[in-house]
């Protein structure tokens, strides 16, 4: 189902009906800010995965060195 400009005027004007004119300004400030909100996070986790993939941990490897075994022969 396609999206058209018809389809987002009849929305809206959907909207407006059921919340009235002084309501559609606050759920639109609420979704804009959950948006900003949302974009910033995702933003924050995206930098964060490509400073792990430019930096690669360094791994030590652990060698350990054979024990001397004494023999009381």
């Amino acid at each position: 189902m396609a999206v058209g400009p018809a389809s987002l005027i009849v929305i809206a004007v959907v909207a407006l009906i059921i919340f009235g004119p002084k309501k559609l300004p606050q759920f639109g400030k609420a979704i804009g800010s959950t948006l900003k909100e949302f974009k910033d996070a995702t933003k924050g986790l995206a930098t964060d995965d490509d400073d792990e993939k430019e930096q690669p941990k360094k791994v030590e490897a652990s060698v350990e060195e054979p024990k001397k075994v004494e023999s009381n022969s």
